[in-house]
């Protein structure tokens, strides 16, 4: 049985028996890795620090919520954006961190392309869309948008700890953190220095074929073996809506059923189908709430719908506490 994904260090040998474990540094399986001798002395069982400093940063954040997905270009981006539009608007104080330290989008999606990170004795201030509403992206960081980020994994768990150690949010009511796609060093990094300060959930975002489906249940697991509740899967581009006709095509169809089918049989709550909505592009490039702009579109119906399920399945978690 393989260790949890939290206990695997990013730079362990394949098979690595997990930190924790009786075998850590003695197994056939760490022969040569670089953990070795600090996993055999036991100091790699000790909790980081950063943990607990972590959890004293964020006690003022009522819910904090990880915005997932398995597959990259299901516009995950896309919903987290909108969905912090939508909770400031209901006067929610949310905060939005892209951990997505390859690929930042978020800057773009809520207007700030362009905009700095501003540091004082007491850590960084996010950059802000609305008084309610502030974002923290490597994206500010970066001195020329176009430049790659070719980093490994030590130094992404590095600036992911200094996002969340010095990022001076204060009291929200919301910190969504847009993930990249997959499960690998950001995911584990995010749920190991959060742990102590309690994971509300994720929503994991697809579109409705099987491809995109295949590796969303892959991130389910994930969210299972980390003991990351899941609130609720969405699925994005579920049909597009003839602005004419009105007549529903299903541009990405959903052969094995569509993520509906795959939260029934994977007990995990559906939030929703957001359907295709060229206006919804033209907001997110324009850092614009398309809720706002387009109120009563089918699509802005939906993603309203999916905001209210979230909202429900969080009251419902924390009855049940």
């Amino acid at each position: 049985m393989s260790a949890p994904a939290a206990e695997v260090p990013e730079d362990a040998n394949e098979h690595c028996p997990g930190v924790m474990s009786e075998q850590a540094g003695q197994s056939d399986a760490c022969a040569g890795c670089p953990n070795q001798a600090i996993c055999a002395s036991g100091e790699a069982k000790k909790p980081d620090p950063a943990v607990s400093e972590i959890a004293q940063k964020l006690a003022n954040v009522k819910h904090k919520i990880l915005i997932l997905s398995g597959k990259g270009g299901v516009g995950k981006s896309t919903i987290s954006s909108q969905l912090a539009f939508q909770l400031a608007s209901l006067k929610h104080e949310v905060g939005l961190l892209d951990i997505d330290i390859c690929g930042p989008s978020i800057p773009r999606m809520l207007g700030l392309e362009g905009q700095e990170v501003h540091q004082s004795a007491e850590g960084w201030s996010p950059v802000y869309v609305e008084d309610n509403l502030g974002v923290m992206s490597i994206g500010f960081l970066l001195q020329n948008q176009d430049d790659a980020v070719i980093w490994r994994g030590p130094r992404k768990n590095g600036l992911i700890k200094q996002f969340l150690t010095d990022v001076i949010w204060g009291e929200l009511d919301f910190l969504l953190v847009d993930a990249p796609p997959g499960t690998s060093d950001e995911h584990i990094s995010i749920a190991q220095y959060m742990k102590e300060a309690g994971v509300d959930g994720a929503v994991i975002v697809t579109t409705p074929q099987e491809v995109a489906l295949m590796d969303v249940r892959k991130e389910i697991s994930f969210c299972k073996k980390t003991e990351i509740p899941v609130l609720g899967v969405v699925e994005n581009m579920s049909g597009f809506v003839c602005p004419n006709c009105q007549h529903c095509s299903h541009i990405f169809p959903p052969v094995s059923g569509g993520a509906q089918a795959m939260c029934e049989k994977m007990d995990v709550p559906f939030l929703g189908r957001v359907p295709l909505d060229p206006q919804l592009l033209l907001s997110c490039e324009a850092g614009r709430s398309y809720v706002e702009s387009n109120p009563e579109s089918q699509c802005a119906i939906a993603l309203k719908q999916v905001v209210t399920g979230l909202l429900t399945n969080l009251q419902n978690a924390s009855s049940s506490r």
